[in-house]
């Protein structure tokens, strides 16, 4: 559980992770020193994993998303997702429920990267199929988790 400090915290941290702790702190109503003391404890509890930038990555090239389902042979389930999860171009690995063992979420920059990764990074031991979705719109990628 979070105090309404924390999650005051939290928001502000959402909103801009840059943003100074004397601001949040104007922000909140309470010194410098409390929110820093907050912070400390939200990661080390783990709540707050770290600060990273939002990045365009269509800006970077990246023009194609991927979500690719994988079958794996059960009794190698984490050994294939820790392989896999080496390649850059994996930006998340859902174990899920149904047909399929897992689903990739990748980005690549063309078509031909993609193909090269299904035809080689792909073609390992253990993986019993594959499917590929390719993504046309991006409607909602929000990276902020609500603080209520």
């Amino acid at each position: 559980m979070i105090t309404e400090l924390e999650k005051k915290i939290l928001k502000s941290l959402n909103q801009n992770a840059r943003k100074s702790l004397r601001k949040i702190a104007k922000e909140a109503g309470v010194s410098t020193t409390s929110v820093y003391n907050n912070v400390k404890k939200l990661e080390q509890k783990g709540i707050l994993k770290g600060y990273i930038p939002l990045i365009d990555e269509t800006l970077l090239g990246y023009q194609l998303i991927a979500l690719i389902g994988i079958r794996i042979n059960q009794n190698k389930l984490m050994e294939v997702e820790e392989k896999i999860a080496q390649h850059t171009e994996v930006r998340a690995i859902y174990d899920i429920t149904g047909e399929w063992d897992a689903i990739l979420v990748c980005y690549f920059k063309n078509r031909k990267e993609l193909d090269t990764f299904l035809k080689n990074q792909l073609a390992i031991p253990h993986v019993e199929r594959v499917i590929t979705n390719i993504v046309l719109n991006v409607l909602k990628d929000d990276k902020c988790t609500p603080v209520i």
